[in-house]
């Protein structure tokens, strides 16, 4: 008989990269296909053949099969699948092979070679551009000998027909028959690396990047899970890296001394450090995108390096991009227009998640109003201001229900200050941004049009000698503020307004916007001034202390003397002890609901410890997390949220005193710093920590408006559900601030509310479905022309790397370990290792529960992490990842000063690879 060798060919084929392309179309499966079109384009690829679908086909023919598995795969059969998916096995793998088979099988492997090869399965229909088949064939690696080949190849064929192959076509109404199987013999390389490169990432839908994984040894460890690879993502046009996660790789597989692979363990040095160099990655780069301008469409390429050499060892098309990276919308060009910058920063420790059309309205209102006081408040005027109001009301974005900071507008609020190179970079700490944008960029930013010559001059020196009266005298400013404030809240606070009519609660919403919130304008100097001094002590540390660790800045502008905003952690924890010391309250809060707590203490006769419970209530019943969303109900309304913090607050956590936390930053000053450089330190610090005590007050005086402001406004949602214009009371979150009001002035008419609620109820399910990126950039309108879709907003699971340790931001010095509680509520701490997204200043209460403080998004100076500083418990912010690796019940330890989070031991029955879909959290990210 006479097989494939490049010259005549008779049926049954054996297919060689000499094959005739014709001959590969009819008799070979996908990864034939895919192989000899790459081999053909001159890529480096190992010495391959193929034995054809007709040879499995004379097989059945000459064996008798085609009649069993007609008899097998008849009407029916998806009942019991397993069952017959184990019978068609035993029939493959026991069947006499006829001389036309064997012969072909034996061709196959000198062709390849002989030796060490690979021996892989290839269906007709396997990796085209709608069925990839991935995962559904078995490959064997490191098969040795002619006997153990041909019985790979058996095992190849019958996997054709396992389960999980049959119900794969099912899913895709494909018939059952296997539409034919080829099988590839190709030489084994001796890999030093192994991976796969995406030249799309296949969790976004990106065009713009590719994505490397990485592993040493064979890249079997990687495909099947076993091993924690490297990942690099790469930009797609220029090769450069834009992030690099370093896996674990505890092991690696190479080919065994028989068949199959061998495990051995990776040196500690190697698993610590990325296993690809800068050559490798630039090759994988070049190679990808080689790859895939020749077949026009994203490629999954498996790879491998070995003596310098990169081998391709398949390509098929990525079949599985997010839906928001269709091929129209990856290939539109970016769009003109304006450019802007959407960061959720710390902006998430106000409104995290999805939020209501009432709150982003009533927020936005509230910070137009507030910026646009403080440009008067610097004495900007006429022509200016009008400029300046036109940008003031777009600090904030509102996209698919997630609030963002429009950042460049920032950039232009800071600018109304002096020294803007400094303040701008010091916002970006503050904020917690993950990158600077460009100085070129920053340049070109003003919050109004820029005066020429003398005129210019002198406005600037006008708003500098107001800045710094306001500066110097801030203190005496935030007095009379907080004294002015208490006054009218008091007014605000002491009203029924369910009593009052509508029209009355709407007008009285007015005032408070008036008296509360518009005045605080003036007060936005004191975030200036903390830039100011922050920046000034964070250059002066660089110059002076250049050795200092990281937390050091933040340890040493801790606010001075008790911070106001921390109050309510202190009281929580003088309640708890109070429990803590009578067994029968302790016993009774740990079994009681939490719902049914408060009426249990009263039936139980606890008289005292429910007045102290409602002290606490009376005092910061506004204090709740979630506290600025007007759809939340804070203590005030369901006290029950008291009574969870109070349980997680019973067992003694062992927190550090927070005092000798403080005294670190000290005995660091007191051993480094001495003389005149001392003093001048001293005097910015003492500003420094004097401004962000006055910030946590402010920060409570907003609590109290904006909870006075949600009383009213849920007021006005009864009144509007008596009047009929609403189904549901609650409904009226899903309006806007300028329709509720709009309803009471003769704006907008009530018939028109509730098809308005109706349209938003269903928009805000589907955001709810989405994972919203921390950052991106919209070109024009930023719903349109593929902004969002470019940017990541995708739905499904978010996929896991598998990292043991992550790195962020040092906030407070100290180390802990324990069991991680990852939660996007601050419940249930019991004195584990708080692991969250976000935080919101809500979460106060909860802090004295939690034995270290693990925050993904947010910065150092953030509301939640001053109070951690306060309290004394370590604590590290911009975590990366955090939420999408870390599992509750893994085991971490923390370390506070060196900025990193340790994953010590995985949760029983957790595999670190697989998705994030069961992570409790708002966002992802990406």
């Amino acid at each position: 008989m006479s097989l494939t060798t490049g010259s005549v060919q008779r049926s049954p084929h054996v297919l060689t990269p000499s094959s005739d392309s014709s001959l590969v179309a009819r008799h070979a499966g996908g990864k034939e296909r895919n192989l000899h079109t790459l081999t053909s384009c001159g890529f480096p690829v190992p010495t391959w053949s193929v034995i054809g679908l007709d040879v499995f086909e004379e097989f059945c023919r000459d064996s008798g099969l085609d009649e069993q598995l007609a008899r097998l795969l008849a009407d029916g059969w998806q009942t019991k699948a397993e069952r017959i998916a184990k019978e068609i096995a035993h029939l493959v793998e026991t069947a006499p092979l006829g001389a036309h088979t064997a012969d072909a099988i034996a061709l196959a492997h000198r062709m390849a070679g002989g030796g060490t090869v690979a021996v892989r399965s290839s269906g007709a229909e396997e990796d085209g551009e709608l069925h990839s088949f991935a995962g559904q064939f078995d490959s064997f690696l490191g098969v040795r000998g002619l006997d153990d080949v041909t019985d790979r190849v058996r095992r190849c064929w019958a996997s054709a027909f396992s389960a999980r192959s049959l119900l794969y076509r099912v899913q895709r109404g494909l018939p059952p028959g296997t539409g034919g199987v080829a099988v590839i013999i190709q030489r084994m390389v001796a890999a030093e690396r192994s991976g796969v490169l995406f030249t799309a990432d296949p969790t976004t839908g990106r065009t713009d990047r590719h994505v490397v994984s990485a592993v040493f040894g064979l890249g079997e460890g990687l495909v099947s899970g076993a091993v924690d690879a490297d990942t690099v993502v790469l930009d797609a046009a220029t090769g450069q890296t834009l992030s690099t996660v370093v896996g674990d790789k505890r092991e690696r597989y190479d080919a065994g001394a028989g068949s199959g692979c061998a495990v051995s363990p990776v040196p500690e040095g190697d698993r610590v450090t990325l296993s690809l160099t800068g050559d490798d990655v630039a090759r994988l780069h070049e190679a990808g995108a080689r790859i895939t301008e020749h077949y026009g469409a994203p490629q999954d390429i498996e790879w491998a390096i070995a003596d310098g050499t990169l081998w391709i060892l398949q390509s098929r098309p990525v079949t599985t991009l997010a839906p928001a990276a269709d091929a129209d919308t990856a290939q539109r060009p970016e769009p003109d227009g304006e450019l802007r910058i959407w960061d959720n920063s710390n902006i998430i420790e106000s409104f995290s998640g999805v939020v209501s059309p009432l709150t982003y309205t009533f927020a936005a209102e509230t910070y137009a109003k507030v910026y646009e006081s403080y440009a008067r408040a610097l004495g900007v005027r006429g022509e200016q201001l009008r400029e300046v109001r036109e940008w003031t009301p777009h600090l904030l974005g509102h996209i698919h229900g997630r609030v963002y900071y429009n950042l460049l507008h920032w950039y232009r609020m800071v600018r109304l200050a002096p020294l803007y190179p400094l303040n701008r970079r010091v916002l970006e700490k503050s904020l917690g941004v993950a990158e600077s944008i460009p100085d070129e960029l920053a340049d070109t930013l003003h919050p109004f049009t820029p005066r020429p010559g003398l005129r210019g001059r002198l406005s600037r020196l006008i708003r500098t000698a107001v800045f710094a009266r306001r500066f110097l005298t801030i203190g005496k400013s935030v007095e009379t503020f907080h004294r002015d404030f208490y006054r009218a809240y008091a007014v605000f606070n002491d009203v029924d307004y369910d009593a009052l009519p509508g029209d009355e609660t709407c007008r009285r919403f007015r005032r408070l916007q008036r008296e509360l919130i518009e005045k605080w304008g003036p007060m936005q100097v004191l975030d200036a001034t903390i830039l100011l001094s922050v920046g000034l002590l964070a250059l002066l540390t660089r110059r002076w202390l250049p050795d200092a660790p990281e937390w050091f800045t933040w340890a040493a502008t801790a606010p001075g003397g008790a911070v106001e905003s921390a109050e309510p952690a202190w009281a929580l924890r003088e309640l708890a002890d109070r429990a803590r010391a009578d067994a029968e309250i302790a016993d009774l809060l740990a079994r009681t609901p939490d719902d049914e707590a408060y009426q249990a203490l009263g039936d139980a006769g606890h008289t005292s410890f429910l007045a102290a419970v409602d002290t606490y209530i009376a005092d910061y019943g506004y204090r709740s997390p979630d506290e600025l969303k007007l759809e939340v109900p804070d203590l005030y309304e369901n006290p029950a949220g008291l009574f969870s913090l109070l349980r997680d607050a019973l067992p003694e956590t062992g927190e550090a005193n927070a005092q000798d936390r403080g005294g670190e930053a000290d005995a660091y000053l007191d051993a480094h710093l001495r003389g005149p450089r001392r003093f001048v330190y001293e005097r910015v610090r003492a500003k420094a920590r004097a401004a962000l005590t006055d910030r946590e007050r402010l920060r409570f005086c907003r609590t109290r408006a904006f909870g006075a402001a949600k009383r009213m406004l849920r007021a006005l949602g009864r009144d509007l559900a008596h009047a009929g214009a609403l189904d549901t009371w609650d409904d009226v979150f899903l309006l806007r601030l300028d329709e509720v009001k709009g309803a009471y002035e003769g704006m907008i008419g009530h018939t028109e509310l509730r098809d308005l609620v109706a349209v938003r109820r269903g928009r805000q399910a589907a955001d709810r479905e989405l994972h919203a990126p921390s950052r991106f950039t919209t070109r024009g309108a930023p719903y349109w022309s593929g902004n969002l879709e470019r940017a990541g907003w995708t739905s499904g699971p978010a996929a896991r790397g598998g990292v043991r340790e992550l790195r962020g931001t040092p906030c407070c010095p100290g180390v802990a370990e324990g069991p991680a509680v990852v939660t996007d509520t601050p419940r249930d701490i019991s004195g584990g290792i708080l692991t969250t997204y976000r935080t919101d200043p809500g979460w106060v209460a909860a802090l004295p529960s939690a034995a270290a403080l693990v925050i993904e998004r947010g910065s150092p100076l953030t509301h939640v992490a001053v109070v951690a500083r306060e309290l004394g418990i370590p604590t590290v912010v911009q975590v990366r990842g955090a939420t999408t690796e870390i599992r509750s019940g893994s085991r971490l330890r923390v370390d506070g000063a060196a900025g990193t989070v340790t994953v010590l031991a995985d949760p029983p029955g957790d595999d670190p690879t697989t998705t994030a879909e069961d992570t409790p959290r708002t966002e992802t990210h990406e």
